[in-house]
């Protein structure tokens, strides 16, 4: 039988309803550890669970399809299509018993992003996307704000801290404050509820400059189908060819309702006076 984008988006809000039974059931049990070499990945055993009860899903609709996952790796399949699933984004958060976390499900069709969802159990919301026909969020379309003066809108931004190299810190923070000037103020959950209150209209834009292909492939589609605009940080278009390649690299965003998206780009690329 042929597979309609539609089987796509009744299979992720399927799949990311039951995951965030999961996620809710062991919410403030568990507890994370450090992952060896990057004191900001954190794990719990409830995103190696989630992980498997996805990748086990996939395999039973889609035996063919590749998967990225962030704990289990890359499964070639030598398909078209590529499922790229984050099972708990904001795992710090999550460990720490804070309700800003939860899971990220796309689907790649080559290099494009043609269908995505994303849950946030503690608020029961699912937001799913498909290519032409809209975001929704529990089955109501959703949009990004109208709001068309980026010093009126709140906007996320999420940083992680760089041990490693101290003045790569330094360097973001002074770009940030930029940022912090030309808008009505910062918030940071640094995790996928950043990106549910941008497509839903309370944010006006999300960004981050440390981040991995499951971080971006849900959202940016789950972003676009709902009227934002979606690219790196520094404004380029989004580049997923050979994405089973990508499971490494660093990945940056910038993402907002385009007349904000063009307000960002400009501070972003302002010369400091």
């Amino acid at each position: 039988c042929m597979i309609t984008q539609d089987m796509f988006a009744s299979f992720i809000s399927k799949t990311l309803a039951q995951t965030s039974q999961l996620a809710r059931d062991q919410f403030g049990k568990v507890s994370g550890s450090t992952k060896a070499g990057d004191n900001n990945q954190v794990l719990t055993q409830t995103d190696l669970e989630i992980g498997k009860a996805i990748i086990a899903a996939i395999q039973a609709e889609f035996p063919d399809h590749n998967i990225i996952d962030e704990e289990a790796g890359v499964i070639d399949n030598g398909s078209q299509f590529t499922w790229v699933v984050d099972p708990i984004d904001g795992t710090s958060n999550f460990a720490n018993g804070i309700p800003t976390y939860g899971t990220m499900l796309g689907l790649l069709d080559g290099d494009t992003p043609v269908a995505g969802g994303l849950s946030l159990p503690s608020f029961e919301e699912i937001y799913v996307a498909e290519k032409g026909k809209g975001t929704q969020c529990n089955g109501i379309p959703v949009h990004v704000t109208a709001e068309e003066k980026l010093l009126s809108c709140l906007v996320a931004y999420g940083i992680d801290g760089h041990q490693e190299n101290p003045t790569q810190t330094v360097e973001e923070t002074q770009t940030l404050a930029r940022i912090i000037l030309g808008i009505r103020n910062l918030r940071s959950s640094n995790s996928v509820f950043d990106i549910g209150m941008l497509v839903k209209g309370s944010y006006g834009g999300a960004l981050n400059r440390t981040s991995k292909i499951w971080d971006n492939v849900a959202q940016q589609i789950v972003i676009e189908e709902a009227g934002g605009m979606y690219t790196s940080f520094e404004g380029a278009k989004r580049d997923y060819t050979q994405p089973l390649t990508k499971a490494d690299l660093n990945f940056t965003y910038c993402a907002a309702a385009p007349a904000l998206h063009a307000q960002l780009q400009s501070l972003i690329h302002k010369e400091q006076s």
